[in-house]
């Protein structure tokens, strides 16, 4: 029997060691653990862990990124909050991610960015900014900054990267957002948020001339309004984007018997996220059943099939079963006994 166990972050345990220990269920079978993280959410950790190389600290000022490196391959990421939602934040720039990436340039190879960091809105112009593009008005004032923008200049950052492979990563559920129009970024936050139409209109038309100036037909490709558009500074760059679990799970193939896969929660609103989706659509690939082991599990039979789910199996309700009532809630802390047990009560029934 091949088992195949690619799990995502789970109570509290890294993707890696979420995997070695639900790996534990089938022991005595042939086994693969593949750590796999999304952006903002353990993913250079789990590239690190893929690499078997080290994670270290990239000292910005009062910031401090991550960074692994290994084989031609280089991964970094400036933790934050994220997009967010409510008004736009018109004066945030990604000029702080751009300042990492500029530290962080490798002579060669791989860089692996994860645009999960601030809430910005500014189309990437202030990473562009950070490798040395320049314009006739100032590209680190966020979106607000940007109107009256008629000139840009990407020789620089471009021969910075030569012929650096560059590959923004971004969260499983942004790989095709749109930058513009009704369905981009600016009118969907924005309308969400109830602003006045004007500076939505203002916002939209800058980050267009923005794409314009950047490369042809780049403001309509899929994803580039990811992470407040930040993806579109990757896109002009010369790079691609991808997310954590295609990055991981792409390459993959057969003979696999089974893939387990893991989360904190699996309920019907996040439906485990997307790692569980990515190892759900690989068994779909492979032509073999996937298992979820999830802290807890709020979701029905007959919408996690939906999804190529063949069953999920609480850890916490197991160790209530177990005989300890005290045992989770609400997809708390998972100890590496408690994934162990539940690991190997999910094997006795999936071995042959």
């Amino acid at each position: 029997m091949r088992v195949l166990v690619c799990s995502d972050e789970l109570g509290g345990l890294s993707s890696a060691a979420a995997g070695r220990y639900l790996a534990r269920g089938w022991d005595g079978r042939a086994t693969a653990v593949v750590p796999v993280g999304e952006a903002g959410a353990g993913f250079v950790t789990s590239v690190a862990d893929r690499l078997g190389a080290a994670a270290e600290p990239v000292v910005l000022g009062d910031r401090v990124g991550v960074r692994t490196q290994a084989r031609a391959l280089t991964a970094v990421a400036l933790p934050g909050p994220g997009v967010g939602e409510g008004p736009l934040p018109y004066a945030a720039s990604s000029l702080p991610l751009g300042r990492l990436v500029a530290e962080t340039l490798p002579d060669g190879g791989t860089l692996l960015v994860d645009l999960v960091s601030d809430d910005v809105h500014d189309g990437g112009a202030g990473l562009l900014a950070a490798l040395g593009a320049e314009a006739d008005v100032d590209l680190t004032g966020g979106v607000a900054g940007l109107a009256g923008l008629s000139r840009l200049d990407l020789s620089l950052p471009l021969e910075r990267l030569g012929d650096l492979d560059l590959v923004g990563v971004v969260p499983s559920t942004r790989t095709t957002t749109p930058l513009l129009g009704l369905r981009g970024i600016t009118s969907v936050r924005g309308r969400a948020a109830e602003e006045d139409a004007e500076p939505l209109l203002a916002a939209d038309a800058s980050l267009q001339r923005l794409a314009d100036l950047a490369g042809s037909g780049l403001g309509a490709t899929p994803g580039a309004g990811a992470c407040g558009g930040t993806a579109l500074a990757v896109l002009a760059l010369g790079g691609r984007l991808t997310s954590g679990p295609e990055l991981a799970l792409g390459g993959i193939s057969g003979p696999v018997d089974l893939v387990v896969t893991g989360c904190s929660v699996f309920d019907f609103a996040h439906r485990g996220g997307g790692v569980v989706a990515a190892a759900a659509a690989l068994a779909g690939r492979l032509l073999a059943p996937c298992v979820v082991v999830a802290g807890e599990v709020l979701i029905g039979a007959r919408e996690m099939r939906t999804m190529g789910i063949e069953a999920a199996y609480a850890v916490h309700e197991a160790a209530r079963t177990a005989g300890d009532p005290a045992a989770g809630g609400a997809g708390g802390a998972v100890t590496p006994d408690e994934l162990t047990a539940a690991a190997e009560r999910v094997a006795r029934t999936w071995r042959w």
